[in-house]
């Protein structure tokens, strides 16, 4: 579809080419790693002009199907049956040649080159002794024109200045550029507005449209029910079943997922307390103004707001990460100077940043590490570190938390969403501390691992911890908040109790300054 050129590949299908409508069929489907079986005689197909919803709990399988469709990795046994001839994909070239495309929700983005060369990367000329990048940065204006995006990334803009919703925008720029016949989008909307799921919706409608064959891998029941036609369950690797949307509703679907009815995901019980554990005092930083709240001893307290309303730099600023121009924070009655994160550890505040693979864990470092972290000062004497009481105490919380794994030894990089995130809670189960504060716990993990996640924070509450947690979905925080504090642009716009929040009264508060805005220029 781009007018880039493109050297020719060899497509490892034989006759199979990208852009034909094709049926992709998995039969008996099998991946084996140490110590596990991640996909075990899986078998469904992908149809022109269909949406199938991959769905299934964090370790049912669903990363590792998209990396053998992908060509990252290559089943131990079965076959990929694409447009009627077996193919075996080596590498990601191999299915990008033949027309198959995995959006990952996590895209490589190269940091010093331009959203133009960022998105046509891999079909720029190879031969040529110069790139013009006037015609480069021409093709991807109408391109990102002619796919909606031209009012969210510029082609000039550096790729290391990117937001999360930047990039993975361009991993889904790269494919409709491509012309896939066969399109895996995994998890795409995890970083997206309002606007841009829109914006994607529409694209995957012009896709199906076009009659390819599209697999969606989301954890929000939502979108599987408004952009899917056909849904493929998956549980403990295995194929579950394959059936028409039609035919599942939000309950039957999360019993084949996590098989059992999970009738109440939420069930509050209300811990909290007349002591103020967490007291924030007029504070200001560069991307908050004047904030003043608070969160007592075994509450929970939610902080909605849209996309950028400054909820994360809100945190990063009362955890230290962030530096605080006016104000002050509180903890358990004392005053807290907040010049690095490390005084704000000894103080008493605990932290899950939103971005926990960036922010909070060593990808390269066991699990056990991970969880020990913020404890090892308390393990050491004269700088040794006591290496049987690290297990001791962090096997106990990991196992406290259900990890599911083989060995807590195993990189923490090999866990699934769900299991990643109880690692930083047990890090934090260990340093026990006053405040926790969690950005996005449940971000891109499954229905049944959310509900353990609401049974953790239910359970520290009812300890006397003050968590203060963020969240995008209004259904999660009216179901486990006891109160509810809304921001937009860098401030509070109001506060609601539990018995008087609803979704409606959350958003008229995250869209005050607009409507207030719209008010005035219709007087």
């Amino acid at each position: 579809m781009t007018s880039i050129e493109m050297p020719g590949q060899p497509d490892p299908t034989g006759e199979v080419g990208s852009g034909a409508a094709q049926v992709l069929k998995l039969s008996g489907v099998t991946k084996r790693f140490p110590g596990v079986v991640a996909l075990d005689d899986v078998s469904f197909e992908l149809k022109p002009g269909t949406v199938t919803a991959l769905v299934g709990e964090n370790g049912a399988g669903k990363s590792t199907l998209l990396k053998v469709l992908g060509g990252d990795y290559q089943p131990d046994e079965g076959e990929i049956d694409l447009g009627g001839k077996i193919v075996r994909f080596r590498t990601p070239a191999d299915a990008h040649a033949a027309g198959v495309r995995v959006i990952a929700q996590e895209p490589d983005i190269v940091p010093y080159t331009s959203v133009a060369e960022n998105i046509y990367v891999g079909s720029l000329p190879q031969r040529a002794r110069w790139l013009r990048t006037d015609r480069l940065y021409q093709q991807a204006e109408a391109d990102l024109e002619r796919f909606g995006f031209n009012s969210v990334l510029r082609p000039t803009e550096i790729g290391i200045n990117l937001t999360a919703a930047q990039r993975q925008l361009i991993e889904i720029m790269r494919t409709m550029v491509a012309d896939a016949s066969v399109v895996a989008f995994d998890e795409p909307t995890s970083s997206l507005s309002d606007h841009e799921v829109n914006l994607l919706f529409v694209l995957i409608r012009q896709l199906k449209a076009e009659g390819k064959a599209i697999a969606y891998v989301s954890h929000r029941l939502a979108e599987i029910f408004e952009v899917a036609d056909e849904v493929v369950v998956l549980r403990d690797g295995k194929t579950i079943a394959q059936k028409p949307i039609a035919d599942v509703d939000n309950a039957s679907l999360v019993r084949l997922m996590v098989g059992r009815d999970l009738s109440q995901v939420f069930d509050h019980k209300k811990s909290t307390t007349d002591h103020t554990m967490l007291e924030v005092d007029h504070l200001t930083s560069h991307d908050v103004r004047d904030i003043s709240l608070s969160v007592n001893a075994g509450e929970i307290v939610a902080l909605a707001g849209l996309v950028g309303a400054g909820r994360s730099e809100l945190a990063g600023a009362i955890v230290g990460d962030l530096p605080v121009i006016s104000g002050s924070v509180i903890v358990d009655g004392v005053k807290v100077h907040l010049r690095q994160p490390s005084n704000g550890i000894r103080a008493g505040l605990g932290y899950a940043p939103e971005d926990r693979k960036r922010d909070a864990l060593f990808m390269l470092r066991s699990i056990r590490d991970n969880a020990s972290l913020v404890i090892l000062k308390k393990l050491s004497r004269l700088r040794f570190i006591n290496f049987s009481a690290e297990k001791t105490q962090a096997d106990e919380y990991l196992s406290r938390l259900r990890v599911r794994t083989p060995s807590y030894d195993r990189l923490v990089s090999t866990l699934s969403g769900g299991n990643q995130q109880k690692a930083v809670l047990a890090r934090w189960l260990a340093a026990r501390p006053k405040v926790l504060i969690l950005d996005e716990p449940t971000r891109g993990i499954d229905v049944g691992a959310k509900a353990e996640i609401y049974e953790i924070m239910e359970g520290l509450a009812a300890d006397g911890m003050a968590i203060l947690m963020i969240s995008s979905e209004l259904p999660e925080i009216l179901g486990i908040a006891d109160r509810i504090v809304v921001m937009q642009n860098g401030h509070l716009t109001g506060e609601l109790n539990r018995a008087e929040a609803t979704e409606e009264k959350i958003l008229a508060l995250a869209m005050a300054d607009d409507l207030a805005a719209e008010r005035q220029e219709t007087k």
